[in-house]
Formats: structure tokens, sequence, C-alpha cells
């Protein structure tokens, strides 16, 4: 029985995050979803989220991942996510006036299918940004 999990987080720009991890938790679009050593294979899409990492060490960190991929086989995490970031490289401000937005533009009734998911998606990055204030 293995004790740890190699995880590799990948953006299109560059390799996010490698290490030994112990527990990952984040948010699948099916619901929140934990990962530890030995999980059975899987392969899940993630929706905008706080990703919870606990190092082999202990220590946990908290990452900003947005909708992608996950797949889970032999003690190997990747998620392949659009984007990922650190608390210290979020604008909260800027977090906070996309929530507005998409908040207003939900309200607008006057809009086709396509403005409404774009709408709800927009809404949901910038909550999971704001959670990690």
């Amino acid at each position: 029985m293995a004790d740890a999990l190699k995880l590799n987080i990948l953006t299109p720009e560059k390799e996010f995050y490698t290490g030994e991890v112990i527990e990952i938790i984040t948010d699948s679009t099916q619901g929140r979803v934990g990962i530890l050593a030995d999980h059975m294979p899987l392969v899940t899409t993630l929706r905008p989220g706080v990703t919870e990492i606990t190092e082999k060490g202990g220590k946990q960190i908290k990452v900003f991942t947005s909708t992608g991929i996950m797949e889970v086989k032999d003690n190997e995490v990747r998620i392949l996510c659009d984007v990922c970031e650190w608390p210290e490289e979020i604008d909260f401000k800027r977090a906070e006036e996309a929530r507005k937005r998409a908040e207003e533009r939900l309200k607008d009734k006057n809009h086709d299918n396509l403005d409404i998911r774009r709408a709800e998606l927009a809404l949901s990055r910038a909550l999971a940004r704001l959670k990690l204030q």
C-alpha cells in the first residue's frame, strides 16, 4: 500500500506544480472529490474551484484551478486545467468586479443560452478565486 501520490498540475503555459502529496481535494463537475494513495483509476472533468493539496511532509496548500481534467492512475494524479493560480497571484479586486458583472448578466433575461453559460462560468471562476482571499 502506497503512502503518497505523485501530483502534476499543468496549464497550457507551464507546469504549475509537481510533487509528492498525501491528499488532493478538488471540484469535479460531479461534486467535491478527495484523492488519497491507492485511489481507483479515475478520469473526471473539473469545474473552477479551490484545490487543496496536502504535501507528503504535511504542509497544506490551496490553489485556484479552473476548468479542466483530472486523471488518477497508479498513484499518479495529473490535473490539466486552463488556469491555475497561487492565492498571491490573484487580483481579488478584479475577481470581485468579475463576480458583479456575471451576476448582472445573469439577471438580464434578454440573452441566449451561450451568454448564460459564459456568465455562469465567469461567476464560478470569480467565486472560487474569492474563496482564497
